[in-house]
């Protein structure tokens, strides 16, 4: 019996064909019911010589058929680690398949173009809080009592200070320049990128967008430097090298004369182009700074002068890129962002280029 059961037993487990199947067979031979378990219960019922010389075969058979089950299993894993190992091998000498990558949306690309350009020209970077108050937004600004960009439907008006303070959203970030004239002593040269807020909505306006201003102030600029300052920018960040500019007479209340600047651009055929075509494209607004400013400001306006220059960031952006409509910066649609954005890591430069 113990032979024919060994024999039995062997072929059992060398036949498994995996690691249940040989799980199976264990349980049926070793497990509390199983077959040599039974036989060994059936030792009390022998006499002593019987028991003892039975007991030695059947633990015998147990060791041996432990045995074998271990050694199938060690072949059954080493069996499905290669099969593993296969369906899961690599070719390392294909090419690496590109991964999603992300992109850098259009307004930060642009943003820090602008830097780059103007960091050339010795500006700084300097920022503001969004919240502001009416002094730092409008009044220091020559912006009298009763002027339409103070009205409700253009500005975002918060509920007042303790101290009575009229708070609300900067509608510009010129409140930046006046921050910057209270706590630095000229010479001032630097730009003021962010968020402004103005209650608009259309296919060129958004409640919230972008702006960027500069701001020069020491003892012997001109409006000469003006517009070598701007000449040089528009020129550099269309990448036009013989892009005109205009500058028309205009009216801002913080700047004495103002004007408006306009680039040349050419509309044949429908199709907006930059360049010198005959043409003109209004861009942004600019001046020398108003004297009433610079003493709100607590600088000497007798003694110091200086330019100041804003313009839309997203208008700027839409114009060198081909964005037809300013809200879709806003709309967070992945598809948009592919198309449009830039490669990360693709840091503008003057030196080797803007956009790459």
């Amino acid at each position: 019996m113990p032979d024919a059961l060994k024999t039995e037993l062997l072929t059992l487990v060398s036949e498994a064909p995996d690691l249940a199947a040989l799980e199976e067979v264990r349980v049926a031979a070793l497990g509390k019911k199983g077959r040599i378990t039974g036989l060994m219960k059936e030792l009390g019922g022998l006499s002593p010589e019987e028991r003892r010389e039975r007991g030695a075969a059947l633990n015998a058979l147990k060791d041996e058929i432990a045995a074998a089950i271990d050694a199938r299993k060690t072949e059954l894993h080493a069996a499905h680690l290669a099969a593993r190992l296969e369906a899961e091998r690599v070719d390392v000498t294909l090419p690496v398949r590109p991964e999603p990558r992300g992109r850098i949306h259009p307004i930060s690309q642009t943003v820090d173009e602008l830097v780059a350009i103007f960091a050339e020209m010795g500006f700084a970077v300097a920022e503001g809080p969004d919240v502001e108050d009416d002094f730092h937004n409008f009044t220091a600004l020559n912006f009298p009592p009763g002027h339409p960009a103070r009205d409700m439907h253009d500005t975002f008006y918060l509920p007042d200070t303790a101290d009575g303070r009229r708070m609300l959203l900067r509608t510009h970030t010129s409140p930046v320049q006046v921050r910057t004239m209270m706590s630095v002593k000229p010479p001032i040269r630097i730009i003021a990128p962010g968020r402004t807020y103005r209650s608009d909505y259309d296919m060129t306006h958004t409640p919230m967008f972008h702006q960027v201003e500069g701001l020069v102030i020491d003892e012997a600029t001109h409006m000469g430097h003006l517009k070598g300052c701007l000449i040089d920018f528009c020129r550099a960040f269309f990448d036009v090298d013989d892009l005109p500019l205009r500058f028309r007479p205009s009216f801002f209340p913080f700047t004495e004369p103002s004007a408006e600047v306009d680039i040349g651009c050419s509309r044949k055929g429908g199709e907006l182009k930059l360049g010198n075509y005959g043409d003109w494209l209004e861009i942004l607004g600019c001046g020398m700074v108003h004297p009433n400013v610079l003493e709100a400001c607590g600088i000497d306006s007798t003694r110091y002068q200086g330019f100041a220059f804003g313009m839309g960031i997203e208008r700027i952006a839409m114009l060198k890129y081909g964005i037809p409509d300013l809200r879709t910066f806003f709309e967070a649609d992945l598809r948009w962002l592919k198309h449009y954005g830039f490669v990360p890591l693709d840091i503008p430069s003057p030196a080797h280029g803007l956009t790459r």
